[in-house]
């Protein structure tokens, strides 16, 4: 069972193993791991802010962070934003990032990851 605390942007982790005890990642540190994974990937030129939502135009902040986190449903769902190389082709780039972040997020952390979605902001 996966619990979250929001003001402190912590996941906590209930353990069902024989173990006892919890364990807690934060939101930042899934950020970080997304980050280093993505900027790895050959063809990525470099992270880019989030495009806003309707919501967030309206009633929050700006922000500049070009990964999301969210947790639904015990498992997380992450929205990552990049700018691309010239000459690298869109599909098998954005595949691939689906693909390296999922597996690395997952083994790094144990929560189950149900998406990752790709914005492409530009090509450089």
């Amino acid at each position: 069972m996966f619990l979250i605390h929001k003001p402190l942007r912590i996941m906590k982790i209930l353990s069902k193993n024989k173990y006892s005890g919890n364990l807690k990642i934060s939101y930042d540190v899934v950020e970080e791991i997304t980050a280093q994974t993505v900027n790895e990937i050959e063809g990525v030129f470099s992270l880019a802010s989030l495009p806003l939502t309707f919501k967030e135009l309206l009633f929050e902040p700006s922000s500049d962070k070009p990964i999301k986190i969210s947790f639904i449903r015990n498992m997380l769902c992450i929205d990552v934003a990049v700018n691309l190389h010239f000459g690298y082709r869109i599909k098998k780039i954005t595949e691939s990032i689906q693909k390296h972040v999922k597996t690395e997020v997952q083994n790094m952390s144990g929560i189950t990851v149900s998406k990752v979605n790709v914005f492409v902001k530009g090509i450089k």
